[in-house]
């Protein structure tokens, strides 16, 4: 990082998720050096005119599925274009996900994901889903805390006959999770309701995408994420709900935390804006393009999301960027099941949550902060080197443009898929100016990126077990994060 020449941005409003002010900032060496007004440009440095435009943090997606292989088929995006998107728009760090195949360790699992991550152009991180249970899991996911630097494990409640993790799993895992430290994080549908009603779909002769909502409806979701909630509740172990899409599992997230229960929930920027109307489309290809699970609600879900992230029962902004093309899509052309499930987004999840968002008065730039970046960041335990504006923080940075605007476009994107969900949207609000460690990544629509640029992010666990171990690995020792988010 020595190499690398100084960066001041001059003239901008800083913004963190707990106050803005009017500052100048300086990174060297891949570090944020100085804060204030009227800094000097050290010999050789860049500098970044940002009057009119805040300073913030940059995004961390902590959901995306980069080179995923799924279904019979693999992800476009791989690690490198897809972080590369990413730059793009604001977003300087991403958790993905090691998945593995039922009854591969884990430890061998991880190690395909992170060879596969050494392309990445910006920094990434891990979560490692759960997908059987032996004494081998047991033992490999205190492997991954200890060493590896992972401390959130992924459960599956769908996906029968695939993925899926029983109850038996999740009391397993979440269990270890609570001894070493980990969140156990959930994708809640159940498993075994979206089975049947596929098959009753089928038996009634729909067939096309339009099944997809029906045979997911609300209640599957919010079924499972009451149950997860409920096993979280009984071991006393934290629980954060991915994509969480409907307001029945919001709702039930806001019951628990009422409670006291510490739970957390993840909001996907589709979700926000775009309904399920897409799946009545008489073009295949768009209705196809749009099936991703949980699915695409109806607008009063939206609604209900919206005011989650607001009183706080939400945290975090998402996309579960997983970029299948029409030619994989159509695998499902006969039979909605085999369409390969996912969509894009980490490229535009800034912008589309700017302009539905603080645009409108829903939120305010600091809570944009706090759920695009800084609550990631603390959930996940690497904040403060990440998720704020602030000396000894790494210089992962997004210049924003409030006024300037760009229709979001298949055409114009960076991701290498083919479909853009948000296709026409003009939003107001774009990264002029994306930094990663102090690097110039993406200035105005040119893409500074280069294959393996990205780090690999250790995330120490909580709790007073690796107390010594996390202090070691983050700049702070570990606060009380999960204690002070339910607050």
């Amino acid at each position: 990082m020595s190499s690398l020449p100084p960066v001041l941005i001059r003239g901008g409003t800083v913004v963190n998720a707990d106050r803005e002010q009017r500052a100048d900032v300086l990174c060297v060496d891949g570090l944020i050096a100085a804060i204030g007004e009227n800094l000097e440009a050290p010999p050789g440095a860049s500098v970044i005119d940002a009057g009119g435009q805040y300073v913030m943090p940059g995004g961390i997606d902590p959901h995306t599925h980069m080179q995923l292989p799924f279904m019979g088929t693999v992800t476009q995006d791989d690690f490198f274009t897809g972080t590369a998107a990413g730059l793009a728009g604001g977003t300087t760090s991403i958790i993905d996900f090691v998945i593995p195949d039922p009854k591969q360790p884990l430890m061998d699992a991880y190690r395909t994901w992170r060879g596969w991550a050494e392309k990445a152009a910006a920094d990434y991180s891990f979560h490692v889903a759960i997908t059987w249970w032996s004494d081998s899991v047991h033992a490999d996911m205190g492997t991954l805390v200890r060493d590896e630097g992972v401390n959130s494990f992924k459960h599956f409640m769908t996906y029968k006959n695939a993925i899926m993790a029983d109850d038996e799993t999740l009391v397993n895992s979440f269990k270890r999770s609570l001894e070493l430290g980990a969140m156990p994080t959930v994708h809640a549908e159940n498993g075994e309701l979206v089975f049947l009603l596929q098959q009753e779909m089928k038996a009634k002769g729909i067939t096309g995408p339009e099944a997809h909502p029906l045979s997911r409806p609300p209640a599957v979701e919010a079924e499972a994420a009451q149950r997860a909630i409920a096993i979280a509740d009984v071991l006393n172990v934290p629980i954060y709900v991915v994509h969480v899409s409907c307001a029945e599992a919001a709702e039930a997230i806001a019951r628990a935390r009422a409670r006291g229960q510490r739970v957390y929930g993840e909001v996907l920027a589709g979700h926000l804006v775009i309904d399920d109307s897409v799946y009545r489309d008489p073009d295949f290809n768009f209705a196809a393009a749009h099936v991703m699970s949980p699915p695409f609600r109806a607008p009063e879900h939206q609604a209900a999301l919206w005011r989650g992230l607001q009183a706080g029962h939400l945290h975090t902004t998402a996309t579960d960027h997983c970029t299948f093309c029409a030619a994989q899509k159509a695998a499902g052309k006969l039979d909605f099941s085999k369409i390969p499930n996912g969509c894009g987004g980490v490229e535009e999840r800034l912008s589309v949550v700017w302009d539905a968002g603080v645009n409108t008065g829903k939120l305010t730039p600091s809570e944009f902060v706090a759920i695009t970046s800084a609550n990631t960041a603390k959930l996940f335990n690497i904040y403060p080197r990440k998720g704020c504006v602030a000396v000894g923080a790494d210089a992962d940075l997004v210049v924003w443009d409030p006024a300037a605007t760009k229709t979001l476009s298949a055409a114009t994107q960076f991701s290498k898929n083919d479909f853009n969900i948000f296709e026409g949207r003009t939003v107001t609000g774009v990264a002029s100016h994306t930094l990663s460690h102090g690097r110039l990544a993406y200035v105005q629509g040119d893409l500074r990126v280069e294959l393996g640029q990205g780090q690999y992010v250790k995330r120490p666990a909580f709790g007073p077990v690796f107390d010594a171990l996390s202090r070691k690995a983050a700049l702070s020792a570990p606060s009380s994060v999960h204690r002070a988010m339910a607050a």
